[in-house]
């Protein structure tokens, strides 16, 4: 399969989740997974240098880009056999994962309950629970009662990027903007309420895989303090702090790819 290649697999329960590897077949496959309100175009900027060093396997999780949108609320359970299910399909036993935000989440439920998938794991821009799970309900009911995404793709960009990015013109804000714009709103309640009835704080610390955690100093979202006690939960994890907003990858690329790539180039 070739670079532009976009299919998919459909899961047990009926949903198509769309996928498309990048990268030269001979190398490490590393598995990336995405934020609410994204689809696998988010990585675009880091798939030229990600793909010298990994074979990039991304996917649009439900409700998002290319894939189906299921009504009704999500669970983390689903969202993480979605992925299972994908690498069963496409015969991979194990991968590296990376995800970030609700994809850092899907990746720590790998760690937890399918460890023997999972080579090493960085967890960006995440937290093992962002409660209480009631202070979704009104967002999650706001957005299924409102005549479009506009309010909640502006309240995304403002959470996501500083300030300066923000100005009129910019063209990698812009396209977040449009992917936004087109991303059906029972996609994003679906995945919110996921977010709510989460609770990772206890079973983080089964992880055992070589872990990596990355947090944005200026993250409104999942906040430094979310990275560092997700950090201090998983044995052995690595953590590491960048002067971003949420979007850490998008923001300064260049750093968050030489802690991603230094850490899973590492050798036990």
């Amino acid at each position: 399969m070739d670079s532009q290649t976009l299919t998919s697999i459909t899961t047990g329960d009926g949903v198509r989740i769309a996928y498309r590897f990048d990268g030269q077949q001979d190398k490490p496959v590393l598995l990336l997974s995405n934020s609410i309100g994204t689809d696998l175009h988010m990585w675009d900027g880091e798939v030229p240098a990600l793909t010298e060093h990994f074979r990039l396997l991304r996917y649009d999780a439900r409700g998002h880009g290319a894939s189906d949108v299921p009504s009704g609320p999500y669970s983390l359970d689903r969202l993480g056999r979605d992925v299972v299910e994908l690498l069963d399909a496409l015969d991979l036993q194990r991968v590296h994962v990376l995800g970030l935000s609700l994809g850092g989440i899907v990746a720590q439920w790998l760690g937890i309950h399918v460890p023997e998938r999972v080579d090493r794991l960085v967890l960006s821009n995440t937290a093992a629970y962002l409660g209480p799970p009631q202070q979704w309900d009104r967002p999650i009911a706001g957005l299924l009662a409102a005549p479009d995404m506009e309010a909640t793709a502006d309240m995304f960009l403002h959470n996501w990027f500083p300030e300066r990015m923000l100005q009129d013109g910019n063209g990698v804000v812009e396209g977040f903007r449009r992917t936004l714009l087109a991303t059906q709103r029972e996609g994003v309640a679906g995945s919110w309420a996921a977010v709510r009835d989460y609770d990772l704080r206890r079973t983080a610390s089964l992880i055992r895989t070589p872990t990596l955690v990355i947090a944005g100093e200026h993250d409104t979202v999942t906040s430094a303090v979310h990275g560092e006690e997700l950090a201090a939960t998983i044995p052995g994890a690595q953590y590491t702090v960048l002067p971003t907003v949420h979007m850490a990858n998008v923001e300064r690329p260049a750093e968050f790819l030489d802690a991603v790539v230094t850490f899973l180039d590492e050798r036990p």
